[in-house]
């Protein structure tokens, strides 16, 4: 794996934190010119270091205040089972994040909707149509503690 320098990282550093920031504005940070700034940009795009440019929402202000936790252990573990089960996961759009996980659970999901009705009601009418679930448990988010999108490099 190439290892970046530190002007890489830097640029990287700020991007995370605030992607809407012009190039000129993060050479001004880092005490460089745009235009090496921008060829780095493109570097590490091209070389898959930034895989795309989001926005982040405020879940309570588009509904989505419930978050829920739930751990799905599914009954057969051979590698067909598990693709199905990967293909069907990510059709569902309520599905926000999904690891298959080492330990006593085989799936972590995390799932954003309104309220506890419509989890119960995705429930009953999506994810228990998925057929090779054995057990499933649901956690819910009292508190959000902590929360961040960025890697610490």
């Amino acid at each position: 794996m190439e290892v970046l320098d530190d002007i890489d990282l830097r640029i990287l550093r700020i991007l995370q934190n605030d992607s809407k920031k012009t190039t000129k504005e993060i050479a001004d940070l880092i005490s460089l010119s745009a235009s090496p700034v921008h060829e780095r940009i493109k570097k590490l795009e091209k070389k898959g270091y930034i895989k795309k440019y989001v926005a982040l929402l405020d879940k309570k202000k588009i509904n989505k205040p419930i978050t829920a936790i739930c751990m799905v252990t599914l009954r057969y573990h051979n590698e067909g089972f598990i693709d199905k089960f990967e293909r069907q996961i990510k059709a569902l759009g309520e599905v926000q994040e999904c690891y298959h996980m080492a330990g006593k659970v085989d799936f972590f999901l995390k799932i954003n909707l309104e309220g506890l009705e419509l989890y119960h009601d995705f429930v009953r009418s999506k994810l228990s149509k998925i057929e090779n679930i054995g057990i499933l448990e649901s956690y819910f988010v009292l508190k959000e503690i902590h929360h961040t999108t960025g890697y610490y490099i």
